[in-house]
């Protein structure tokens, strides 16, 4: 059963998911319903010709930092000085730059119009950060997420060369901010770096404490 939202701020167990994560449909992203899906395991996920719809999956893709594994040649690129890496300097572009970026087997974007400036009034309330990569005074990649507390929700990442994208991330990971890194999407090179699935309970539990 899929659950209709209206004005009232509250979501349904998540527990009462679909097996694809589905959980609920339509409501709103003001700051106030947003924080409150991110504080129980959900998140939402749809394209411009859907409603908003709200998942909540039964396992997370999530990374641990201190399981974090970082290539020898991933380590000469941190060490080379080649990047530069800041934190909350320019949300706004790494949040466009996510939404322009082309994805495998996808002709458009999740991140709609209207994704980006519920993210962006987060930002501003202090709630969504970023992490942006410098090369030469250019970004060139970034990443951006919902910290509850001390689990970073990413929603998104971008890279526009090589390697980019996994800097920030190990900037993110080594922050010393953050016991959890939810993924969300599995990709190989994230399992590569140590990221794996947990329960939705034991990802909820941590969210919670």
């Amino acid at each position: 059963m899929i659950f209709r939202l209206d004005e009232r701020l509250v979501f349904p167990d998540p527990e009462l998911a679909e097996d694809d994560g589905l959980l609920a449909v339509e409501g709103d992203l003001s700051p106030e319903r947003l924080l409150l899906a991110y504080h129980n395991g959900i998140f939402p996920w749809y394209s411009d010709d859907t409603p908003i719809l709200w998942y909540s999956p039964h396992e997370r893709f999530v990374l641990f930092p201190g399981e974090l594994k970082i290539s020898k040649s991933m380590r000469q690129v941190l060490n080379s000085g080649r990047f530069t890496v800041t934190t909350d300097l320019d949300f706004e572009s790494v949040i466009r730059a996510c939404a322009a970026a082309p994805r495998e087997g996808q002709d458009g974007t999740w991140i709609t119009y209207e994704m980006q400036e519920a993210y962006i009034n987060l930002h501003r309330l202090g709630h969504a950060h970023s992490y942006e990569v410098w090369e030469n005074n250019i970004l060139v990649g970034g990443l951006y997420g919902v910290a509850v507390g001390q689990v970073f929700c990413g929603e998104s990442m971008f890279s526009k060369v090589s390697n980019a994208s996994k800097t920030a991330l190990i900037s993110l990971c080594t922050s010393g901010l953050y016991n959890l890194i939810d993924c969300q999407v599995h990709t190989d090179h994230l399992t590569s770096m140590g990221a794996r699935d947990i329960s939705r309970k034991e990802y909820i539990q941590m969210l919670k404490s």
